[in-house]
């Protein structure tokens, strides 16, 4: 375990953290607890009943937050000619082809997001071994593969948010910032699990949403009643 630091003590000493608490709760306390000098992130991880060791059990995909991240992700596209004047024109940050390959292969990468259009995909796969490591590879699943280069920027630039679980079986996505408020932050949360619950693979037995908690970047976490959360997903 690693050590904590007077602040975070401080931070937990009123709250109960092994409490199962409906969704506002949980964010009241989460907000409750921050203490560092910056806006902290909100982080959200939920525990699946899945085996991802099956690969009709890998739960991958994005959904767009309706109230967004908190930050504009910089977006490159690697497209030539209308398809490149277009990502500009939506809003990329940077769109071109070979110069913008060469610069990466240079240790260039000031950017967070890419897409490319399918017949650029042969020259971005000899820098795969550069991209793939950071989560920075276009992929046809998560839809940044296309010849759609103007809707998919602009659903990045609103607050688009990949995700995939991980060996555990758990998935964690960023939920915005904790200047958003409670509000807005369960309507982001409830985007998320709701996208989780249509991707829930045909081949999961048993509880599908096995635990939820949030976090922010520096405080403690606080569990959420899966139950509820479904409730609320389908009130709303």
């Amino acid at each position: 375990m690693p050590k904590r630091g007077k602040k975070y003590k401080n931070a937990i000493a009123t709250v109960d953290c092994t409490k199962v608490y409906d969704l506002a709760e949980a964010l009241e306390n989460v907000l409750k607890s921050t203490f560092a000098k910056f806006d902290e992130s909100v982080d959200v991880a939920v525990r699946l009943g899945v085996d991802p060791r099956h690969a009709d059990q890998m739960v991958r995909s994005s959904v767009i937050l309706p109230n967004g991240t908190g930050k504009t992700a910089r977006v490159l596209v690697f497209a030539k000619g209308e398809k490149e004047k277009e990502a500009l024109a939506a809003g990329a940050d940077y769109a071109g082809a070979d110069e913008l390959i060469q610069k990466i292969k240079g240790g260039w990468l000031d950017f967070d997001k890419t897409i490319a259009t399918p017949d650029m995909m042969g020259e971005v796969g000899k820098i795969g071994r550069i991209l793939g490591p950071r989560n920075l590879m276009p992929n046809a699943k998560l839809g940044t593969v296309t010849f759609d280069v103007e809707r998919v920027v602009n659903e990045i630039k609103k607050g688009k948010v990949d995700f995939r679980v991980d060996k555990a079986g758990v998935v964690h996505a960023v939920m915005g910032k904790c200047s958003f408020g409670g509000e807005k932050l369960g309507e982001n949360i409830l985007a998320f699990v709701d996208k989780l619950i249509q991707l829930k693979p045909s081949t999961s037995k048993g509880i599908y949403l096995r635990a939820i908690s949030v976090s922010s970047t520096m405080g403690p976490g606080f569990k959420v009643d899966p139950v509820q959360m479904r409730t609320l997903i389908k009130a709303a």
